[in-house]
């Protein structure tokens, strides 16, 4: 089941994950605070929001079996700050991290 999500993604995303790791789009910060501020782009942080594109098969154990992963395609997550590597596909900014690195769901 995972390589078909996998194979979903990567028709959407062009990038396939490989064993325990996933493909984000982080999600843009809001640029006004809610009193009415207006952030620049100089004191906005790094996201720690973002929607799974992409997950990989799973974990594999040392004798050979592979531990799915629990997340899904279209999941929201949180993050750590700077968890995972940023990178750049055909204009896309994506993160691809370890299971590990997610701190939980957004629902």
């Amino acid at each position: 089941m995972a390589a078909k999500t996998a194979a979903k993604a990567a028709a959407k995303s062009k990038l396939i994950p490989l064993a325990d790791r996933i493909v984000i789009t982080p999600l843009k910060q809001d640029e006004v605070t809610a009193s009415g501020l207006v952030i620049p782009d100089t004191a906005k942080e790094k996201p720690q929001r973002g929607e799974i594109v992409a997950v990989g098969n799973g974990k594999k154990t040392e004798d050979g079996k592979v531990i799915p992963i629990d997340l899904k395609v279209g999941d929201k997550v949180l993050f750590g700050k700077y968890a995972g590597t940023d990178i750049k596909v055909e204009g896309q900014d994506y993160l691809i991290m370890r299971e590990d690195d997610i701190l939980g769901v957004i629902e």
